[in-house]
C-alpha cells in the first residue's frame, strides 16, 4: 500500500489514559509501525508534557489550554496548529466527541471520523449548554467526513447523532490486544475472583457492582477493582466506592495499574464485570481483553457496550442498576463459566488487532484516493 500521511487530531492523547485516547494511539502507533507517517495534535492537558516528542514512531504536539469546561478542554490553539498540519496530510483523523470539532471541517485534506459516543453529563443548565454545544460541534464534522468509523452498528444506530452519519459508518470495533503471559499475582485463595478496570468514575457503575458483591454471602469471593482515581477528568467517585465496601475484607482497591501488570490481573480473575451505567460507554475495550485471557465477561444492556457478549457469547448481559441481576449473573458465571478455550477464541477471531488496523489503513487509504 502506497505509504499515508495521517495526521490525528484529538483533545487527550497519551500519557493519558481513556479508552478513547487509548484507541487513537494502538491505531496511531500501529499504522506507524506499518511504515506510515503517523502526526498526533493533541491539547497539552498536562503543562508538564512536552509540546513536542515522538512517542512509538508517532509524531505529537500538544497545543496550550486556554480553558477547562467539565471533562472537555479548549484550545484555540489546536484548532490553529490542526488546520496547518492538515495541508500536507493525506488524510485527517479526527476522534469525537470533541468541542472544536466544528471548527475542523474547513479542511480540504479529506476528513475520516471516528466517533466514540455522545457526550452524557449530569443534569444542570451549564451541562445541557455544553453538551448542545459539542452536538452541534460533532454534526457538522459528520457531515463534513468522508468515513464516520464506529465501534459497533449497535451503538450508531442508537447515538442521537445517527442522522448526520447514517449514510456514511464504517464499523471498525476499536483494537484489541491479547494481553499475554499474566501471572495470577492479585489472586488471593480459591475462592470466585470478579474484576474490574477503567477509571473510577460514576459512568462505569461500581457502586452497583460493589452492592451486588457485597449480597453475595461467599467468604472466600474476591473484587479486584484496577484503575485510576486520582488524576481523573470530571472527578472520581472513590469515596463512594469505598463507602459502599466499608470494612468488607473480599474488596480491594489496587489503583492505577500499569501496563505489565495488566496481564496479571486478567490472569487472576474467574469473572470480569462491566458494569456501565450510562451512554458514555459505548464499547468497552477492556472487557474483549478479558475475553481474549479466557475470561467471561459481565457487561450492562447497553447499545455497544453489550456487542462483545452477543457477537461472542462469553458472559452475561444485565440491566444497568440492577444490583439484584448483578448479584444473580455474578453467582450464575462463578458457578457456571462458559467454555474459557472457545469464548477467547471467538474474541480473538472477531477482534484482532491486525484486523482493526487492516480496517483503517483500508478507511484511510480510500479517503485519501490512494491505490
Amino acid at each position: 500500500m502506497t505509504r499515508l500521511d495521517v495526521l490525528v487530531s484529538l483533545d487527550y492523547y497519551a500519557p493519558y489514559v481513556s479508552g478513547l485516547t487509548n484507541v487513537a494511539r494502538d491505531v496511531a502507533v500501529g499504522l506507524a509501525a506499518r511504515g506510515h507517517r503517523v502526526r498526533v495534535v493533541t491539547s497539552r492537558h498536562d503543562p508538564s508534557l512536552p509540546e513536542h516528542e515522538v512517542l512509538d514512531g508517532v509524531e505529537v504536539e500538544r497545543a496550550p489550554v486556554l480553558a477547562r469546561v467539565g471533562k472537555g478542554v479548549i484550545s484555540p490553539a489546536l484548532v490553529r496548529r490542526t488546520r496547518a498540519a492538515a495541508a500536507s496530510a493525506s488524510v485527517v483523523n479526527l476522534h469525537l466527541p470533541m468541542p472544536e470539532a466544528g471548527l475542523l471541517t474547513g479542511v480540504r485534506t479529506p476528513l475520516v471520523t471516528t466517533y466514540h459516543c455522545d457526550v452524557s453529563l449530569p443534569p444542570g443548565l451549564v451541562n445541557r449548554v455544553q453538551t448542545a454545544g459539542v452536538d452541534a460541534a460533532s454534526r457538522r464534522a459528520l457531515r463534513r467526513s468522508h468515513r464516520v468509523v464506529v465501534s459497533s452498528d449497535d451503538y450508531a444506530r442508537h447515538s442521537r447523532l445517527w442522522p448526520a452519519m447514517s449514510d456514511r459508518t464504517a464499523v471498525i470495533p476499536p483494537p484489541c490486544r491479547p494481553r499475554t503471559g499474566g501471572v495470577p499475582r492479585f489472586r488471593d485463595g480459591d475462592g470466585p475472583h470478579i474484576g474490574f478496570l477503567g477509571r473510577i468514575v460514576e459512568e462505569k457503575g461500581l457502586q452497583y457492582l460493589v452492592r451486588a458483591v457485597r449480597a453475595l454471602p461467599d467468604p472466600t469471593l474476591r473484587l479486584l477493582v484496577g484503575g485510576d482515581f486520582a488524576g481523573v477528568v470530571g472527578g472520581s467517585v472513590v469515596d463512594e466506592v469505598r463507602r459502599l465496601a466499608g470494612e468488607d475484607p473480599r474488596i480491594r482497591l489496587l489503583g492505577f495499574l500499569p501496563e505489565e501488570q495488566i496481564p496479571d490481573l486478567y490472569a487472576s480473575l474467574d469473572v470480569f464485570a462491566l458494569p456501565s451505567v450510562n451512554a458514555f460507554e459505548a464499547f468497552g475495550i477492556v472487557q474483549v481483553e478479558a475475553m481474549m485471557s479466557g475470561v467471561p465477561v459481565l457487561a450492562s444492556d447497553l447499545p455497544g457496550v453489550r456487542t462483545p457478549v452477543q457477537e461472542t457469547g462469553f458472559g452475561v448481559v444485565v440491566p444497568p442498576r440492577d444490583v439484584a441481576a448483578l448479584t444473580a449473573a455474578l453467582a450464575q458465571l462463578a458457578a457456571a463459566p462458559p467454555d474459557r478455550a472457545r469464548g477467547s477464541a471467538r474474541a480473538r477471531e472477531r477482534y484482532a488487532f491486525s484486523t482493526v488496523l487492516d480496517a483503517y489503513e483500508s478507511v484511510f487509504a480510500e479517503a485519501a484516493g490512494l491505490p
